[in-house]
């Protein structure tokens, strides 16, 4: 299971979820996101618009495909400092 996100300038924008061809990928759509609707099993008439987002089930690689490269994203995480006070592991002994 993965979203897919349509952004702005999508070539979904405009198009039925049948117009997607999504189901030809063996991608089913089982609820569209729309702003703080949920419409759970979605026909397959209803028309995409901007920031929709597809809860969708399939091939993750096939579902890969469908998103452009520059809108995905890597997880990084935020990485820190340690306080200058922090001890290491190296510094602690241990009583035995």
């Amino acid at each position: 299971m993965s979203e897919i996100y349509i952004p702005e300038g999508s070539k979904f924008v405009g198009k039925t979820i049948a117009g997607t061809q999504l189901d030809e990928h063996d991608i089913n759509v089982l609820t569209l996101y729309r702003g703080s609707k949920i419409i759970p099993n979605p026909r397959h008439d209803r028309v995409l618009e901007p920031n929709d987002k597809l809860l969708c089930f399939g091939k993750l690689e096939a579902m890969r495909g469908m998103i452009p490269a520059k809108t995905r994203r890597r997880r990084q995480p935020d990485i820190g400092n340690l306080p200058d006070d922090a001890t290491t592991a190296a510094s602690v002994e241990t009583v035995e």
